[in-house]
C-alpha cells in the first residue's frame, strides 16, 4: 500500500479517534515521514505489511545515526508505535513488529526549580505601579498556585475560574481537562486585577472570556510570558535558568517536600502516567541526607 495513502489515514484517525494535539499529531506524523524514508532508502521500498523487528532494528540504529539524542529517539519510536497500532487496528497488518521494541534508556535531567523563598521574591519585587503590575503578579501567583503549563496559563477563561469552590478548571494536553485547586493568594490577585485592570481593557471579538490580555485586548503569547517571568528573576537577582515552566516544576516540588501523595500531584499537574510525575521526588534529597545523618544508628556516637 503507498506509504501517503497509509499516512493520510493515521492522520485522520489521529484527529478523530485519538483527539492529539496538534503539536503531537504533527510530530507523530514526522516520524512516520522518517519511517518511510527509511524504508524508501535502505529497504528498497520494503511493503508496510512485510516490516519486522529486523527492519525496526535498523530503523533504530538509522536515527541514532542521525545524531538524535535519547530523549528524541524514544519519541519516535512512540509515534512509530502509535502507527503501527493504528495499523492492526484497521487490519492492514496481521501482527504489531513494534510491541517489543525498547525505548532508549533515558538520562532524566532533573528540573531547575525554585526555593520557596525565591518564589515569594519574585513576587514580591513585581511594581505594582506599572501599568501591568498587577495582572504579572497574577500570572506567577496562577503559575506556582496551580502549576500550569504556559498553553495552559494564556488560554485560562474567566469563565473557568470557579472561586466559590476554590478550583479552576484547565484545558491540558490533547483538550483534556481537569479541575485544579486554587489557593487564596492566587484567588486574591486574579480578582485585584480582574477590577483594577482587566476590567478596563477592550478584549477584541472571539477574547472577551481570556483572562490574561494584553494591552491591545489579545491574548499574551508563550515568548510574552517568559519574557515577563525572565525580567522579574533579574530583578529579583535570581541567578538560577529561570522559565515558566520552573514554577510548574516548584509548584510540584514544594508539594511532594510537605508531604503531598503522589498521584494527587500527578493528577494536578495532567500527567498521563505517574512515571512522569516520580522525577519530583528528587526534591527531598537535602531532607533524606539530613534525616539520614540525623536519625541513622550508624550515624550516632
Amino acid at each position: 500500500m503507498n506509504y501517503i495513502i497509509l499516512q493520510n489515514g493515521f492522520s485522520s484517525y489521529l484527529k478523530l479517534e485519538r483527539g492529539l494535539s496538534k503539536n503531537t499529531l504533527e510530530a507523530y506524523l514526522h516520524d512516520t515521514a522518517l519511517l518511510f524514508d527509511f524504508l524508501e532508502a535502505e529497504k528498497d521500498g520494503v511493503p508496510i505489511q512485510k516490516v519486522g523487528m529486523d527492519e525496526l532494528a535498523d530503523f533504530i540504529a538509522y536515527i541514532h545515526q542521525m545524531g538524535l539524542g535519547s530523549w528524541s529517539q524514544s519519541r519516535v519510536l512512540s509515534g512509530i508505535k502509535a502507527f503501527f497500532r493504528y495499523l492492526m487496528i484497521e487490519q492492514l497488518i496481521d501482527r504489531n513488529p513494534s510491541e517489543l521494541l525498547e525505548s532508549p534508556r533515558l538520562d532524566r535531567k532533573l528540573p531547575e526549580v525554585l526555593a520557596e523563598d525565591e518564589v515569594t521574591q519574585m513576587i514580591e519585587v513585581i511594581d505594582l505601579s506599572e501599568p501591568q503590575g498587577e495582572r504579572n503578579k497574577a500570572i506567577l501567583e496562577t503559575l506556582y498556585g496551580c502549576g500550569l503549563r504556559v498553553s495552559e496559563l494564556i488560554n485560562l477563561k474567566i469563565s473557568e475560574l470557579h472561586f466559590n469552590e476554590d478550583i479552576i478548571s484547565v484545558t491540558g494536553k490533547g483538550n483534556k481537562q481537569r479541575l485544579v485547586p486554587i489557593g487564596a493568594a492566587a484567588q486574591k490577585q486574579i480578582t485585584t486585577y480582574l477590577k483594577q485592570l482587566r476590567i478596563h481593557l477592550n478584549p477584541q471579538r472571539k477574547f472577551e472570556d481570556i483572562l490574561f490580555l494584553n494591552r491591545n485586548g489579545r491574548p499574551l503569547s508563550r515568548q510574552m510570558i517568559f519574557i515577563i517571568v525572565r525580567q522579574v528573576a533579574e530583578k529579583a537577582g535570581i541567578r538560577k535558568k529561570i522559565s515558566p515552566h520552573t514554577f510548574r516544576h516548584s509548584f510540584a516540588t514544594h508539594l511532594v517536600k510537605h508531604g503531598a501523595d503522589l498521584r494527587a500531584v500527578q493528577e494536578l499537574l495532567g500527567h498521563v502516567s505517574i512515571t512522569t510525575t516520580e522525577i519530583y521526588t528528587h526534591l527531598d534529597t537535602d531532607d533524606l541526607r539530613k534525616a539520614i545523618l540525623e536519625f541513622h544508628p550508624r550515624n550516632k556516637q
